[in-house]
């Protein structure tokens, strides 16, 4: 089944967005150093986060940064929590293109130390470190820095912007507090929250990515049209309910680089799956093998792309375990 998804989620408005607007806020560094010092931050140790030397070499003209939306209502953002929302920005040094690659919560792959599951899990039993060494080992990637926001920040920042507009269809009105019938509504950011969230209705987690993104539109165009005063409340907002290992000097060299980012394709992976029941529903990607060959030559433009032999001994346990071999 193939599933391609233009998707613009959370994770870019807090990692690429937010600077920008730390930078029109002001331009020097003690003042950037000031906003983000809210961040709450942790370090990673990178031995941990399996990162190959072959990998490495490949992947040197790319910054990879994994984004993680959980399922959290509170600030609590280590392990326990599931990441309802994963998506990898990936940053070509030369070119500055930035391309998003969703990564579907229900996919099948490997978590170390817990053997095949759903890749929502792996943040849920170790934290970010986890999660990142899922990513880098499952789809052959060199992702050493994460930003993770919770659900609540997302509710928390819609209402300090005064809501969004949505169209709402008849499918979608049971899944809304307060909403009766379809329509176009002035969400509040439980309303919205609620609605990006919508996965029991035609298209499922697919078609959930899609409202995600919808509702970041809405609030990136609201956002462009606030005054100086109205952006640094909103930054202010923003970064503390954001949890990096991503440095202030980290932040603060990419500046120069934001005007010359160009957004191109975004994608869902895996682009080929098949669902099947077994103690859960889980996303079956056919093959794992094939669909990490495809990443890689569609996002990092490596035609000749041979996928590590972890990645055929993954693939392999789960076209045995499923009989899903395409």
């Amino acid at each position: 089944m193939k599933k391609r998804k233009g998707v613009k989620i959370f994770g870019i408005l807090v990692l690429i967005l937010i600077i920008i607007l730390v930078a029109i806020l002001g331009g020097t560094y003690w003042f950037i150093q000031d906003k983000l010092s809210k961040l709450q931050r942790i370090d990673l140790k990178e031995e941990e986060l399996n990162i190959t030397s072959e990998v490495e070499a490949a992947l040197g003209g790319y910054r990879n940064i994994a984004i993680f939306g959980i399922d959290s209502r509170e600030d609590s953002y280590e392990k326990g929590n599931r990441s309802d929302c994963i998506i990898i920005a990936s940053l070509n040094n030369k070119t500055k293109e930035v391309k998003l690659v969703s990564v579907y919560r229900d996919t099948y792959v490997q978590i170390e130390g817990h053997g095949l599951d759903k890749i929502t899990h792996a943040y849920s039993y170790g934290s970010a470190p986890l999660a990142i060494s899922t990513l880098n080992t499952n789809l052959d990637l060199n992702i050493k820095e994460f930003v993770t926001v919770n659900f609540d920040a997302v509710k928390e920042i819609i209402d300090s912007i005064d809501g969004i507009s949505m169209p709402i269809t008849e499918e979608e009105v049971s899944h809304i507090p307060g909403i009766a019938q379809a329509g176009t509504y002035h969400l509040t950011g439980e309303q919205a929250l609620a609605y990006a969230r919508i996965r029991h209705a035609a298209g499922g987690d697919y078609k959930r990515t899609e409202r995600m993104r919808d509702v970041l539109i809405a609030v990136v165009d609201k956002v462009k049209t606030f005054d100086i005063s109205r952006l640094n409340q909103l930054v202010d907002t923003i970064l503390p309910r954001v949890y990096t290992n991503i440095t202030a000097s980290d932040v603060f060299s990419m500046l120069p680089s934001i005007p010359s980012f160009k957004m191109k394709e975004s994608i869902g992976w895996p682009y080929e799956t098949k669902g099947i029941t077994m103690d859960r529903w889980y996303g079956i990607p056919v093959t794992l093998e094939t669909n990490v060959e495809r990443l890689h030559k569609e996002v990092f433009e490596n035609n000749n792309y041979i996928p590590s032999e972890t990645i055929k001994d993954i693939s392999n346990r789960i076209v045995t375990k499923t009989g899903y071999a395409q």
